[in-house]
């Protein structure tokens, strides 16, 4: 069955364990390419070239117009949102909930992430700036961590084991039924009790920054909710708050661990060219619709290529993806994909081995 194994495994792992699930065979290089690491940036390089005539040939609007709007849409909703809260008709105020709900994960997801990449504006002053928003204010996490933990070792060491594993997402302690159900819920808590850890090891003028941007955004959506939606007791805020913030939770999760954990995993003094790293080491699920806008192209259907070119936009990773997948499939490179229900069913299934066992190492004979 199609959930019962990783989609798309290229048949030239090696598994160094043997619970791995692959059977050992030799892997020629890359169709067209000479052996050895200079051939795989020779295919990088020649994959770059391909995207970056891509970019030149767009307009403002694609590369950065696109993804603005849907910000700032989500940003001029939020009114109308509070206001949907002061209603006693429940199906005005589930709307208000669900307006708030997928404005937040846009705001924190989307709008974070690119900022976090400088994929948002060519000005990096500005970037900086959307950065402390996005993910300080509106998330309640640390910058500086968020940009380090994801764009120095997520991205730079993309599945290596100890370094961009996404091993931050693993909770051994935890069963399949409540990690996977009932975990996603303690995001909106969790999050900003993570922040002030790591603030621990930041100089003090950052982290009294952070710390300032974190209350002031987590005070602001309580204030509102007060004195703009009505309620009339503490409580009822904040529960109204923990209910928004954790509205897309679970998907927010489950395509963090579906992308990366499970694939190949490489060793620091081992790992593959990089070409070979990305193109076997991350998934990208179909369009869904939701989470496209809220998470952006580049989480959800387009993370391959967002791996390749962390810099770009998520309509700019669209809008590349015809070009990088062909390229790969020309190559004789693994291409990843698979549908969010089929990597569920194998999570769940495989659970033990995914998310609590250390993962086998993958190496790629004939590359080295």
């Amino acid at each position: 069955e199609t959930q019962d194994r990783i989609p798309h495994r290229a048949p030239c792992m090696e598994p160094t364990s043997p619970s791995a699930s692959v059977s050992p065979c030799p892997m020629e290089p890359a169709r067209g390419a000479p052996r050895g690491d200079g051939g795989g940036e020779a295919l990088l390089a020649e994959l770059e070239a391909l995207v970056r005539d891509v970019e030149r040939a767009s307009s403002w609007w694609e590369r950065h117009g696109v993804d603005c709007a849907i910000l700032a849409l989500s940003l001029l909703s939020l009114p109308a949102g509070f206001l949907c809260l002061r209603s006693e008709n429940v199906v005005v105020l589930g709307l208000g909930i669900t307006i708030l709900g997928v404005c937040h994960y846009t705001l924190t997801v989307k709008g974070s992430h690119l900022a976090t990449h400088g994929a948002l504006t060519e000005s990096k002053r500005w970037n900086k700036i959307w950065e402390l928003f996005f993910v300080e204010v509106c998330s309640a996490f640390s910058a500086e961590y968020a940009k380090y933990g994801h764009v120095k070792m997520h991205h730079g060491y993309t599945n290596v084991l100890g370094l961009g594993d996404s091993s931050t997402w693993r909770l051994p302690c935890l069963n399949r039924y409540v990690y996977m159900f009932l975990a996603p819920l303690l995001i909106p808590i969790i999050t900003p009790l993570v922040a002030v850890e790591r603030l621990r090891k930041v100089e003090l003028r950052l982290a009294a920054r952070s710390l300032g941007l974190i209350f002031l955004g987590l005070y602001a959506h309580y204030w509102v909710l007060l004195n703009v939606s009505g309620f009339r007791s503490p409580g009822s805020a904040l529960l109204c708050m923990l209910t928004t913030r954790s509205l897309l939770a679970h998907p927010y999760l489950h395509v963090n661990i579906f992308q990366h954990i499970g694939l190949p995993m490489f060793s620091r003094d081992k790992k593959p060219p990089r070409i070979h790293m990305m193109s076997l080491g991350v998934l990208n699920l179909p369009r869904l619709p939701v989470l496209d806008w809220a998470f952006g192209h580049s989480i959800i259907s387009c993370h391959v290529e967002h791996h390749f070119f962390p810099r770009l936009s998520d309509n700019m990773c669209l809008k590349v993806k015809p070009v990088v997948s062909q390229y790969l499939h020309e190559k004789q490179l693994p291409y990843n994909e698979d549908s969010y229900l089929a990597r569920f069913r194998l999570f769940l299934s495989r659970y033990e081995e995914f998310m609590v066992q250390t993962p086998p190492i993958t190496e790629l004979v004939g590359l080295q």
